[in-house]
């Protein structure tokens, strides 16, 4: 099966099936949302939706944020991953909202990735959601969901290279669709140590699927041994949630 079809075949899918897929995060501006994603790294969006009340109920606002330490951050946030450092990057985010965008959240991937905390996957993360701007972001669902499936090269090992290969089949209108398809599918079916094969509605195209049940129809290409996501930098704590 040649790229182009599979690529066919899934947006066919989901288009059909999930036609307005939504971040799981709970957000209600751009500020809500930058913070919940700065805080999801590595943790799961349930985890985040339960912390955020209480936090934005002392910081509501980019100016709350902006006059407040990282040990005033830290009680609200203690319970998610790397709670230390995301204390840290929450009150620098917050003061140079202030002080650089006069507290407005940016709509450019590059002046986003100046925020601490933010690298390339947070900023694609808020310019697709709050934006609707045509940008992948690659977690760790995408990237494996992406190599299972065989739309990507086997030799895309890094989440930039993974970036690329998906929006050269992706037409830009569904570009930020997919990103929240591939998250979905990855978190609820192709899930990362016992994928649920038996109930995957893309079996059909999927190599991981041919090259454990011996099945035809995705070709055999690639190997058994998945490729492995190399830690992220300006996201800081790897990429993704779960």
């Amino acid at each position: 099966m040649r790229k182009a079809e599979r690529f066919r075949r899934f947006l066919d899918y989901f288009t059909t099936h999930f036609p307005e897929p939504q971040t799981e995060l709970q957000y209600s501006n751009p500020y809500e949302l930058i913070v919940a994603v700065v805080l999801s790294a590595q943790c799961t969006d349930k985890r985040v939706n339960l912390v955020m009340p209480e936090l934005l109920r002392h910081f509501p606002t980019p100016a709350h944020l902006g006059v407040a330490s990282a040990d005033d951050v830290y009680p609200f946030i203690r319970s998610v991953s790397y709670p230390n450092n995301k204390a840290k990057h929450l009150a620098g985010l917050g003061r140079m909202l202030m002080e650089d965008f006069g507290g407005e959240v940016p709509s450019t991937i590059e002046e986003l990735q100046r925020l601490p905390g933010v690298g390339r996957k947070t900023a694609n993360v808020v310019v697709s959601v709050i934006y609707n701007q045509p940008a992948m972001a690659v977690d760790t669902h995408v990237f494996r969901v992406s190599h299972r499936l065989g739309l990507v090269n086997r030799s895309s090992t890094t989440p930039l290279a993974v970036e690329k290969d998906l929006v050269r089949y992706i037409p830009e209108a569904l570009i930020p669709k997919a990103h929240h398809w591939l998250i979905l599918h990855g978190r609820y079916i192709c899930v990362a140590r016992q994928p649920k094969c038996a109930i995957c509605p893309l079996m059909d195209i999927c190599k991981y699927y041919a090259e454990h049940f011996g099945l035809p129809a995705a070709d055999n290409a690639g190997s058994l041994t998945e490729p492995k996501l190399p830690p992220s930098s300006p996201d800081n704590l790897s990429v993704g949630t779960t």
